[in-house]
């Protein structure tokens, strides 16, 4: 790719832009998240930059989300005695990310089912937005996620502070009405926090603002954890590292639709995972790559890595001397800006769709939306990919026994013309065909006993005609020596037609082949037919 001065432009405009976009964002999470609104701005800058630098997507913008701030939150309040630790559960999802994208995991996000990745992400929003429904009243956050502040809220209720309800409100409205034709001009995100803090700053002063925002670099901050620590924090160093993964890797296909390009999924994990890392050392929420950050800089003109790496210096700039214009933002304004990305996250489009799905596909998703919102994110993807497992399995296993043929060989095939009719009377329904075609799997291997065992016992001779099988597996194969050991407890011969590739490869390895009579296994169906006269005395 040849770089030019129309292309730095681009990227420029592109890494301002997205700045502009992130900013609010990132403070907002970092308050979300119990570690802080600086917390915010140091994810955004460490994740955004190395993984712009060591990425494999080239117009990515990356930083805090709301899967990732959710997750750091339950981190904070379940996992970790302190900040230090959470930051060293950070630390370790990173280095999971990394070696993830070293052993080519990446191609494998592809494969998540859509119903599971809407549920959880609807869940995601859901989860947002209920846990800003306190800052959005004035109230404090409260622990325990969407739960407890499902619990808390009606207590709250009969304390609302109205100025920060006002404030939150103007906030939303703003980013909900501001007109989409003026976004490329001026974020509606930025127009909102400048209006809700302007309304705090010179009418409604009483509500709880961000305060303090440490200036400077950020310090390192390593703190060797012991071994304990790191067995008890590796599930939730686990979650991080698939969110964050999955949460990049779809976004990196939203950028390759909007670019026509084609993003590298193992060293996006990569570049993901050392941001992380270096999020985790100088205190910042850990990220992933963030969509709307990245539509942004792609529609301002964002083409290389470049115009990610900008945006994060210039995050950084405004940290090292302009901390103080965030310092007034009050709770209220970062909550009204969250209500909005939640509600944006929530997958609409399949929502107004859920009458329309297949029912184990409406079910999916209600149980992996239900299971993030009251439960925990791992265990909603875990079951929802269990369950969609499950559903696809089903269909296969309809699709693997459509495709199996168990019929007596009634036609002449089996006779010459010298045969007499009452020889073909008396031998047409002793020789049976079960024709396997396509591939069998766990799906149906099951079934097949009890669909095919009953028509063996009905024949004398049994053709097990393997012409049209393209692969099978173990558990398949397995199946296949039940299904000879059926026809020898029953005193039913069997023959093997047309073994060959992998399908051989297979049983061989079993030592399932092994157990049939050399001259019993033929090429062709015309052998069949002749040794299958010889057993039956014709």
């Amino acid at each position: 790719m040849n770089y030019s001065l129309d292309t730095f432009r681009g990227d420029l405009f592109g890494g301002i832009t997205s700045a502009i976009v992130g900013l609010p964002v990132a403070l907002a999470f970092g308050v979300a998240s119990g570690m802080g609104a600086a917390a915010g701005l140091y994810g955004a800058i460490g994740v955004g930059f190395f993984a712009a630098v060591f990425g494999g997507t080239r117009s990515q913008i990356s930083g805090p989300t709301a899967p990732m701030t959710v997750v750091m939150a339950v981190v904070i309040a379940e996992h970790s005695g302190s900040i230090a630790d959470a930051l060293t559960v950070v630390i370790m999802g990173g280095l999971l990310q990394v070696l993830l994208g070293t052993l080519r995991f990446g191609r494998f996000v592809a494969y998540t089912p859509h119903v599971v990745i809407s549920g959880f992400m609807s869940g995601i929003g859901l989860i947002v937005m209920l846990i800003q429904a306190l800052p959005f009243i004035g109230a404090p956050a409260a622990p325990g996620g969407a739960v407890g502040t499902i619990q808390a809220l009606s207590e709250a209720l009969g304390d609302v502070n109205y100025s920060a309800f006002a404030i939150a409100f103007t906030t939303l409205a703003v980013g909900v009405l501001w007109p989409r034709r003026l976004s490329r001009l001026l974020p509606g995100t930025l127009v909102a926090l400048v209006a809700g803090t302007m309304l705090s700053v010179f009418w409604l002063s009483d509500v709880p603002v961000i305060g303090t925002i440490p200036s400077g670099l950020p310090e390192i901050v390593l703190v060797p954890p012991t071994a304990a620590f790191v067995l008890h924090a590796f599930e939730a160093a686990l979650i991080l590292a698939l969110l964050g993964s999955v949460d990049s890797l779809l976004t990196s296909l939203i950028a390759d639709s909007l670019t026509g390009t084609r993003h590298n999924a193992d060293q996006e994990l990569v570049g993901q995972g050392v941001g992380n890392v270096v999020a985790g050392l100088i205190g910042g929420l850990p990220g992933a790559g963030a969509t709307m950050g990245t539509v942004t800089n792609i529609r301002a003109g964002g083409t290389t890595r470049l115009s990610g790496a900008l945006r994060s210096l210039i995050l950084l700039v405004l940290l090292m001397g302009l901390g103080w214009v965030v310092e007034p933002i009050p709770h209220a304004v970062l909550a009204g800006i969250l209500m909005k990305v939640g509600w944006d996250i929530v997958d609409w489009r399949i929502l107004t769709r859920v009458h329309r799905l297949h029912r184990e596909h409406l079910f999916i998703l209600l149980l992996t939306l239900g299971l993030t919102v009251f439960v925990d994110l791992i265990t909603a993807v875990a079951i929802g990919l269990i369950v969609a497992g499950m559903a696809h399995a089903r269909k296969l296993e309809n699709l693997e026994l459509d495709s199996v043929v168990s019929v007596p060989l009634l036609d002449q095939q089996f006779f010459t013309q010298e045969d007499d009719t009452a020889s073909m009377d008396q031998f047409m329904a002793r020789v049976g065909l079960v024709a396997l075609r396509g591939s069998f799997t766990v799906a149906s291997s099951k079934k097949l006993v009890g669909v095919i065992s009953e028509d063996i016992k009905d024949h004398d001779v049994v053709i097990f005609d393997f012409s049209g099988a393209t692969y099978i597996d173990d558990s398949a194969a397995m199946v296949v020596e039940q299904l000879m050991d059926v026809a020898t407890s029953e005193d039913t011969e069997f023959i093997v037609l047309s073994l060959s590739g992998s399908v051989e490869e297979t049983l061989s390895a079993l030592g399932i082949i092994q157990r049939v009579p050399e001259a019993h296994i033929v090429n062709t169906l015309d052998e069949a037919r002749e040794i299958a006269r010889k057993m039956l005395g014709m």
